[in-house]
């Protein structure tokens, strides 16, 4: 059989000559190199006209904020406080920076969740502190949250939140404070008051830390509970709610040591 001739081995050797992309698309039919390269124009189109529209176009830039969740903020302290850039192009605001402004700037503000509403909104998703502990200090009342953090200062106690009052300045009591702090008594004062049943609560006019382990609740009446320290709150509840019941007309309970719990006074 004869072999190739002189022009094939020529168009051979041509086609195998020159860089492996440009080998390819001399293989390539004519209209499948014209579908890539009509396929590559469109994508680099559509990225640019994405490109522009977000960032380019009036279409999706930030035109108002709305703030929900508020009880006492207002949405305008919470507006004027994010700070939002209205007019910038919404895909560039920074929601976490926001975030950070808000809590630094608002300290009510427990969390807050920064959202983008297309194609025009900023939403602020905000849940504030709640008191359970009030500190007096200098005619105004600080208050404290389920955290023990001190996060408002207002000029009207709010109703049905106890006072907290930290009796730190003798014997035991001056101990715990050098070997706890201020800040981990008060928050053993935050436990109590979480564990305190519903129906004690609601008559709690103070929580008094005379040390770690040495709480007392003054209640309406004239009445007391010592509680002694926040360790085992689920258990002194209860026990403290049966003995209640078992002494309705009692003026001082003690459930400091909640399996040998004690009632005095009538």
């Amino acid at each position: 059989m004869a072999g190739p001739t002189t022009a094939e081995r020529g168009e051979r050797q041509q086609e195998s000559s020159g860089p492996p992309l440009a080998r390819r698309l001399r293989r390539l039919k004519p209209p499948r190199v014209r579908t890539i390269i009509i396929l590559a124009v469109a994508l680099v189109l559509l990225g640019a006209g994405t490109v522009w529209v977000l960032y380019g176009s009036s279409w999706t830039r930030v035109e108002r904020v709305s703030v929900s969740g508020t009880q006492v903020l207002t949405p305008a302290q919470v507006r004027e406080a994010a700070d939002v850039p209205v007019g910038a192009p919404l895909i560039s605001v920074d929601t976490g920076e926001i975030e950070t402004r808000l809590r630094a700037k608002l300290p009510r503000i427990h969390t807050v969740d920064v959202v983008r509403s297309w194609p025009h909104g900023i939403g602020l998703k905000v849940v504030e502190r709640t008191p359970v502990l009030i500190v007096q200090k200098g005619g105004k009342f600080v208050e404290v949250d389920d955290e023990g953090v001190r996060f408002a200062t207002v000029s009207q106690a709010p109703k049905s939140v106890p006072a907290l009052e930290l009796r730190l300045s003798r014997g035991s009591a001056a101990a715990s404070l050098r070997r706890f702090g201020e800040a981990r008594l008060v928050r053993e004062a935050v436990r109590v008051a979480d564990a305190v049943p519903a129906a004690v609560a609601r008559e709690t006019a103070t929580v008094e830390v005379r040390s770690y382990d040495d709480i007392l609740l003054l209640l309406s009446g004239g009445r007391t509970v010592a509680w002694g320290s926040s360790e085992r709150g689920a258990l002194k509840a209860r026990t403290l709610t049966a003995l209640m019941k078992a002494a309705p007309d009692a003026r001082h309970f003690d459930v400091s040591v909640p399996t040998a719990p004690a009632s005095s006074g009538s």
